[in-house]
């Protein structure tokens, strides 16, 4: 995770959502016919995920976690997945030498330039190596784009400028940037996510305030945090209508990629 955000992740409240969030990431792994020689790389690991998976997959390799966030750290060492932990932002990382796989799943899209960062990942890998990403998809979602509105609308004077992260790319932009480099399978998949009532507020916004609305909130003091939060429920309550038993049913779009280099 690359951004300096005032709050340090909260492994309690992501964690609620490691089902939903770790499907697309094997669905990823198994997208991986083959490894060379060297490390497996877990780039932005958070709290350790992905880590069992990788070491099931990727046994007799080194399993290295990467993330920024020392609080997501701590719980991936209790994972006991990993072979090592480092404490680093991607966008400075390097690794130690060359490793086999480079896997990223759901960090990425929180950094910027893909035009430049996607190969600046593939020339790290060793000979043969490959770069497995996934990242959401979802800036253009109802969940993200009443986010955006409503904190234009509520807080012009932080917010009308823009500066949204809009760096994700569509699945052919990535085949396009990486296809001189090796081999590249890109693809696209819309999880139809159920997500279960919850005690207080929309089962959207307790998804997205995990992720998608930190930046937002981090700009905010508590009580202006209240208002918008108010606001953003109200406009989800049409967006995702509830369903009889208070669940809702939110598609979730993920990028995809693979390269073999």
């Amino acid at each position: 995770m690359s951004g300096q955000l005032k709050n340090d992740w909260n492994p309690e409240t992501y964690s609620r959502f490691r089902g939903l969030r770790l499907r697309p990431a094997i669905d990823l792994l198994q997208q991986i016919s083959g490894e060379g020689e060297g490390d497996i790389i877990d780039l932005g690991c958070g709290n350790g995920a992905v880590g069992e998976p990788l070491a099931d997959r990727f046994a007799g390799h080194k399993i290295i976690g990467v993330d920024a966030s020392e609080a997501m750290l701590v719980q991936a060492s209790e994972t006991r997945a990993y072979d090592d932990l480092v404490h680093a932002h991607i966008d400075h990382w390097q690794p130690a030498r060359p490793p086999a796989v480079i896997f990223s799943n759901a960090v990425l899209n929180w950094i910027g330039d893909h035009q430049t960062l996607m190969p600046r990942l593939a020339g790290q890998l060793a000979e043969g190596g490959i770069l497995a990403v996934q990242m959401p998809g979802q800036h253009n979602a109802l969940s993200h784009a009443l986010a955006r509105e409503i904190a234009v609308e509520m807080f012009p004077d932080r917010f009308a400028d823009g500066g949204w992260n809009t760096d994700v790319l569509d699945p052919a932009a990535y085949h396009r940037i990486l296809s001189d480099l090796g081999t590249v399978t890109a693809w696209e998949t819309t999880y139809l996510q159920p997500l279960t009532a919850v005690d207080a507020g929309h089962p959207v916004r307790h998804f997205t305030q995990s992720t998608y609305l930190r930046p937002i909130l981090d700009t905010l003091d508590e009580d202006e945090q209240a208002s918008y939060l108010a606001a953003y429920e109200a406009g989800l309550a049409v967006a995702y209508p509830l369903l009889p038993n208070g669940g809702v049913l939110f598609p979730f779009r993920r990028i995809f990629f693979v390269l073999e280099t």
